[in-house]
Parts: C-alpha cells; structure tokens; sequence
C-alpha cells in the first residue's frame, strides 16, 4: 500500500495548488486520470478498490486505476472497507476536495463530511437521467439521440446531490468503448475548467428535480444474447452498448454442436443488421460470411 504524502507538492499553476483525493476504478476512471493529467491537473492521492481474483485461474488483478497511478507515481490506497476510521483515508495533508469517477462503492457520510469542499461526482448522463452504475448502456439501449456529462455533489443517496455543471453532445453511433472515453474525456475538461471558481466559492450548486429521476439496472450475463430474428435496430444498440461486458452473442447448429457465437463487429445497413465479424466458441475471430462456408 502506497501512503499519501505528508506536505503537498508545488504546482505551477494556481489551479493545481488544491489539495483534492481522486475516488475511482476501473478503464472510465483512468480515462478522466489520462485527461486531468494532460491539463496539469493532478490529484495529490489516488483512493482505488482492493485487487481482486479475475479470469479462469482468478489470478489476483490490480484495477485499472492502481496500475495509472504506480506509472504516474502518484500516492494510492486501497481500503477494505469506508466505514472503519474514514478520517484515516484523508489525514495529513488536509484534502480540500475529493473527487470521484466510477468507484464502485457507497461512500459512508463520515467520508464525505472530511474534505472542506465536500466529494464532486463525475456522472456520464445527463443527471436526474439514467441514476446509477450503467449509464453509457442505458442511453445507447434507449436510442437517445443526446447525451452528456454531470458534475455533481456527493450526498448521502444514490447520484442525488445538487448539479454543478453539465454538458450535452449528441449520441449517434457510437459504443460503449468510444462513448465511455468521450465522457470521461468531457467530465475532466468540465472538472478542470470549473474548478477555480468551486474552490472560490462562485459555483451555485442546483437542486435535481427528482421527480424527474429514472435509474439504470444491473447487467447481468444473459443480457448479452441476441435474437437474430429480432427487431435489427434494437440489436444493434445491444451490440454497441454491451461491447466492453457482457458482450452479445447467439447460438447456432453446427456440425451437430450447439456453438455460442460472439458479435465482435457488425453494422447497420438499409434498417437491417450485417454482421462483420464474429468469434465462434473455441475458434479464432473472423469474418461473418467465412464462418457461414
């Protein structure tokens, strides 16, 4: 485990002289890391989930956020759990602010009363829309033509805190790798460029109408197969929003074997779904019209 640092290190830029953690895990997270880092704008301590047992030998794996900052050389913890001692987390220095983008985990309020400028959440939709863990899947599933990103104070509930800045673009055809480096790439430059201004007290933090919340469910494994038979434009947004996990895919018969087949590319074409590229079960990647000879 990597401590934080007992004096905060000397920026050059004013913007950079506060002192604020950075809450997050997985490939989102590093993707607002990449971003903040690139405009000078880097967090003093780096707050990451434990490693856990992944894959077939459930080999114990860092996340994604750990492994960013061991390169960047920048302070990290991994606690077991938020809720024993929480002051232990943000001692010496003083955090100003806490920052957080895909942690995974509830922050008990003991944390989040800690840091003078309280926790800034990072919420790729475009809040009181899509409350909770997969956003980015819900509105490509949706087929929303817009989408954006939230900056957001934490509270006690669930993506309920008052908004601080938010942004649209528009939703077309990407998938859940490209929207997801999209929002994170937006939220950091929203982040960086508001932060002055928050740390000076010149941001009015706006109530959510909560009447208008909606909230986005658990993925689960089975959500990934595909009917080919289906409507071909809902399917294709299942294709584009479960590309990172769980994938999608169908059965067929082949040579008297039930074969799962995994959609690695595939592509719209006069409102009707042209597979490109597939990965049958134990075989490698290749082209749709090869597997079918």
């Amino acid at each position: 485990m990597t401590m934080p640092p007992t004096c905060m290190n000397k920026r050059s830029s004013a913007t950079n002289m506060i002192n604020f953690a950075f809450f997050g895990t997985d490939q989102f997270a590093t993707a607002v890391l990449d971003e903040l880092f690139s405009l000078g704008v880097v967090p003093t301590l780096i707050v990451t989930t434990p490693d856990k047992p992944q894959g077939r030998k459930m080999t114990l794996t860092p996340p994604p956020v750990k492994m960013w900052a061991k390169t960047k050389n920048i302070p990290f913890i991994q606690p077991v759990s938020l809720k024993t001692e929480p002051e232990i987390l943000l001692a010496e220095p003083a955090y100003e602010l806490a920052l957080v983008a895909s942690y995974g985990k509830i922050l008990p309020q003991a944390l989040l009363d800690l840091p003078r400028l309280g926790f800034v959440n990072i919420h790729p939709s475009l809040i009181p829309k899509y409350r909770g863990a997969t956003p980015l899947e819900a509105s490509i599933l949706s087929g929303d033509t817009e989408t954006g990103v939230t900056l957001m104070q934490v509270d006690a509930e669930m993506d309920h805190g008052p908004i601080l800045a938010q942004e649209k673009f528009p939703l077309t055809d990407q998938d859940y790798f490209a929207l997801r480096d999209q929002t994170a790439m937006l939220g950091a430059q929203m982040f960086a460029r508001i932060l002055p201004d928050f740390v000076a007290g010149k941001i009015r933090a706006v109530a959510q109408d909560h009447t208008l919340a909606t909230f986005t469910t658990k993925i689960k494994k089975t959500d990934g197969v595909i009917d080919l038979t289906g409507d071909p434009i809902q399917n294709y947004r299942k294709i584009r929003a479960y590309a990172d996990w769980p994938g999608t895919y169908f059965f067929v018969e082949k040579d008297s074997k039930k074969m799962r087949i995994l959609i690695k590319k595939a592509h719209l074409e006069n409102g009707q779904l042209i597979l490109d590229r597939v990965l049958p079960e134990g075989k490698k990647e290749m082209g749709w019209s090869n597997f079918q000879k």
